[in-house]
């Protein structure tokens, strides 16, 4: 696994909080106009497939996927506002906008591979050191942003470098 530091320097900057002065409501709508803007008003490009969005349900007026890309937690109805991922609400875009359609190089930003959860397929996109991934669901003629989150657990990050690099050993 590459253990030297990623270079961020190509992501967007992170949208804190206290950067609203900890108010929550306007820093909640701030997020959400990004996230608009990224995946509504500007959809991303996805080598020959349409890139959708999971729109339903609607929460407080907001698609599904924006909740997905802020909270966290096993259980829909449960699922609570995540400050680390709120504050990264511009790098899955930035994530789909460099990913290659071909296998990862060194020189590149980002690693990638498919994996499925049950019936379902997604493409898995990740910094180079594993601690930041975006999954998007593969439906075929088109994909679906997921989730994103941060990985924080070493033994996390090392389980997703064996995974992408046991995809990639058997793609040949």
């Amino acid at each position: 696994m590459d253990s030297h530091n990623c270079d961020l320097s190509w992501l967007p900057n992170l949208v804190r909080l206290e950067d609203w002065g900890g108010e929550w409501q306007p820093f909640l709508e701030h997020i959400y106009s990004l996230f608009r803007h990224d995946f509504i008003e500007t959809a991303p490009i996805w080598p020959r497939k349409r890139v959708g969005l999971k729109r339903h349900p609607i929460s407080k007026g907001k698609e599904a996927t924006f909740w997905h890309f802020i909270q966290e937690g096993a259980m829909e109805d449960e699922r609570t506002p995540c400050l680390h991922r709120c504050a990264r609400i511009q790098w899955p875009r930035a994530l789909i906008d460099v990913f290659p359609d071909r296998k990862p190089i060194s020189s590149d930003p980002i690693k990638w591979w498919k994996n499925r959860r049950g019936s379902n397929a997604f493409f898995v996109i990740s910094l180079v050191d594993f601690s930041y991934l975006h999954v998007i669901a593969d439906r075929g003629e088109y994909v679906l942003p997921w989730t994103a989150y941060c990985v924080e657990r070493n033994h996390q990050r090392r389980k997703l470098w064996k995974e992408y690099e046991l995809y990639w050993d058997n793609k040949g």
